[in-house]
């Protein structure tokens, strides 16, 4: 009787450190990334999120059930697709995401009309639109806070850490390869590229090589074939979308005759890669980098 006493008080004890140890819902006033200051004052039960990489975001933190309403783009996790459609990233219908009576509304603030109507609407919503991989950290943070599942929050965000670690002590003190990164490449004479201000760039800088559109006038160009081979890159990568062929494959460049005199393509390293990885802001960006070391250092990520 005296064990069972000693017994039922310890696990009292510890239920009490285990429930003292959970972050609570604090109701209060949240900064979104269009710097506007929005009152959360109970958790919200029913999320929209037109913005693909925002619904992985709430789906990474453990919100699934929550979510009311997507995009007809959001197709991650495969549980996203099975949520109402609310019309496009760009173009949300208003009128279906009324019907589903949210009462948070999560948005990367593109559409400034849709942001006018849900003001006059009454309707809570947040402006999530990351710039960087470290703000993609703060925003999941956020998110976590605003819907009382911040545990699971700080949970995500330090395994996205800790991954992102162990792949700059990978590659820590390697030679730097010169790398392109194309999608969209239906001219292959001017092919897009991502330059500086884009995830890409930061991606493959973080992976231990060098962006040979680094210095471009925006973050997404298009890259003349003649820049490219003054470069001369060693490592091509194509951005793909999961499930779809590219624009252009490793064979159709090295059929071209100045194409096929680049370093990467002589030495049969060009690859593809889910663009999603890498366009996403979400929890994912972390696989991309992830794979981009890879591909470039086969070696050190075996």
């Amino acid at each position: 009787m005296k064990r069972f006493l000693i017994f039922t008080v310890l696990l009292s004890l510890l239920v009490g450190v285990g429930v003292g140890c959970q972050p609570k819902f604090q109701p209060g006033s949240y900064t979104d990334d269009a710097g506007r200051v929005v009152s959360i004052d109970k958790i919200p039960q029913r999320i929209v999120s037109h913005v693909p990489s925002i619904t992985e975001m709430v789906f990474a933190i453990g919100l699934g059930e929550r979510v009311v309403g997507v995009s007809d783009y959001c197709d991650y996790p495969e549980e996203a697709k099975l949520k109402e459609k609310v019309g496009g990233y760009w173009d949300p219908s208003v009128e279906k995401i009324v019907k589903l009576e949210p009462d948070l509304v999560l948005t990367g603030g593109s559409d400034k009309q849709l942001m006018v109507q849900l003001d006059s609407l009454g309707i809570t919503y947040l402006v999530i639109n990351p710039e960087t991989i470290d703000g993609i950290l703060k925003d999941i943070e956020l998110l976590g806070k605003v819907t009382g599942t911040e545990g699971r929050a700080r949970e995500v965000v330090k395994d996205m850490k800790d991954r992102i670690s162990r792949v700059a002590s990978k590659v820590k003190g390697v030679s730097s390869l010169k790398v392109f990164y194309t999608f969209a490449v239906t001219d292959l004479n001017n092919p897009w590229t991502a330059g500086p201000g884009s995830f890409i760039d930061s991606l493959i800088t973080a992976a231990g090589g060098e962006n040979i559109a680094a210095k471009a006038i925006a973050p997404y160009v298009q890259f003349s074939i003649e820049e490219i081979v003054s470069s001369n890159p060693e490592v091509i990568i194509i951005g793909v979308r999961h499930g779809y062929l590219a624009d252009t494959t490793a064979e159709e460049l090295k059929r071209h005759p100045v194409w096929r005199e680049i370093t990467a393509i002589k030495e049969n390293r060009v690859y593809n890669i889910d663009g999603d990885l890498l366009n996403r802001s979400g929890p994912r960006i972390v696989q991309g980098l992830e794979e981009i070391a890879g591909l470039l250092y086969p070696e050190l990520f075996k």
